[in-house]
């Protein structure tokens, strides 16, 4: 979930600190350049690029032809910021967040002929500064491709298996959550959330259905209502009281059934997948290694693994295709998905894992290493399957 913790400024400036070592060691394909892009004109190297400031959202081309673009988005500001590429209804085609100022990050996204908006997030509040993009023309889709097809297909299969489980999991927890067993609903917590950390990537693309189900309570400053699991994370943590919590769990329910609905309708395209796999490691870097996600319960290390897991599902898709254009991208990636479940490993307790405030600070420095060295291959598997 996408919303900037206000309210928890110490936290706000870890998760910077470790977005920015993660986006340093990031190459070409989606990550940080570590330099500069220009404030505004053409597209450079065929990159559009975008100076986004505290207040403006300059974007270099807003008439595109159809098929893949990448943006490269500047942040000249001195908010953290985010970007955004939306279709009609804000379903979201592509997005960079956490882009720190004086950083530059870039976004591939294949889009066909049509009206969408991009947008700047100062802040990575509200609706962002908003500006028209029109794709005209025709191209052929990554998914010509006869292998980047079957990526996509058994992607969608995945992700079904995702939403079964979830549905399931998150039944239980609404259930305990409303019969006032406390102990059982803080148990279902963190499984039932499993299943929703990993399927991340498509669960974002629907509007606000995201920030309903997974907002942290600083979503009220975007003038919404705080709902979803971290209601009742709070509910069950800090007032230990979830008599009067039955309306959240049952909307709760019924959002998830929604999404689940959308998610399995919904077939990513190559290039989404090789960003989600990306956008999954950042959720690490900037929420749970710093404990803010679940910031009451403390059971991130949950969510920890199952966006490591959801980022390698993605990766594992694309597989042939990285096999046959970049064996030695897929060595690499290999080499560092081990690594990094080697080291989560370590703190495993029984069937799932430590309490965040159990791990030391060498411990959770460790993990965002190996989660930094993991994300430089995986910020490049977009650039790859876009060719």
């Amino acid at each position: 979930m996408r919303t900037t913790p206000t309210t928890a400024p110490s936290l706000i400036a870890a998760g910077v600190l470790a977005l920015a070592a993660l986006t340093a060691c990031s190459g070409d394909g989606g990550g940080a350049t570590g330099q500069a892009a220009p404030a505004s004109g053409g597209a450079a190297n065929g990159k559009i690029t975008v100076a986004a400031t505290d207040t403006a959202c300059q974007v270099a081309r807003t008439d595109l032809p159809a098929g893949t673009a990448t943006f490269a988005v500047t942040n000249n500001g001195t908010k953290v910021t985010e970007f955004y590429v939306y279709a009609p209804g804000d379903r979201i085609m592509g997005e960079v967040e956490n882009i720190v100022p004086g950083l530059t990050r870039e976004l591939i996204v294949e889009l066909p002929a049509g009206t969408y908006e991009t947008a700047c997030k100062p802040g990575m509040i509200g609706k962002g500064v908003r500006g028209p993009l029109k794709v005209t023309g025709e191209a052929k889709p990554l998914t010509d491709n006869a292998k980047l097809a079957e990526a996509t297909t058994s992607y969608q299969r995945y992700v079904r298996s995702q939403t079964d489980a979830l549905l399931t999991k998150t039944q239980e927890f609404v259930d305990a959550v409303k019969d006032g067993d406390i102990d059982k609903a803080k148990a279902l917590f963190p499984v039932a959330r499993t299943y929703w950390e990993r399927i991340e990537p498509v669960a974002e693309i629907f509007g606000d259905l995201d920030p309903k189900i997974d907002g942290r309570e600083e979503v009220i400053e975007e003038g919404m209502e705080f709902t979803g699991f971290h209601r009742l994370e709070k509910d069950l943590w800090v007032a230990k009281d979830v008599s009067e919590s039955g309306p959240i769990a049952d909307r709760l329910m019924s959002d998830v059934k929604l999404i689940v609905e959308k998610a399995n309708a919904e077939k990513l395209s190559p290039v989404q997948l090789g960003n989600g796999a990306k956008e999954l490691l950042d959720e690490v870097a900037t929420g749970k290694i710093t404990g803010e996600e679940d910031r009451y319960s403390h059971t991130d290390l949950w969510d920890f693994a199952a966006n490591v897991e959801g980022s390698k599902a993605a990766v594992a898709a694309l597989r042939p295709v990285l096999e046959e254009r970049d064996p030695e991208l897929v060595k690499a990636l290999d080499e560092n998905f081990a690594k990094v479940e080697e080291t989560l490993g370590k703190h495993r307790d029984g069937d799932g894992w430590k309490l965040h405030n159990e791990l030391s600070k060498a411990e959770l420095k460790e993990l965002s290493d190996v989660i930094n060295a993991l994300a430089e291959p995986v910020s490049k598997v977009s650039a790859v399957v876009s060719r």
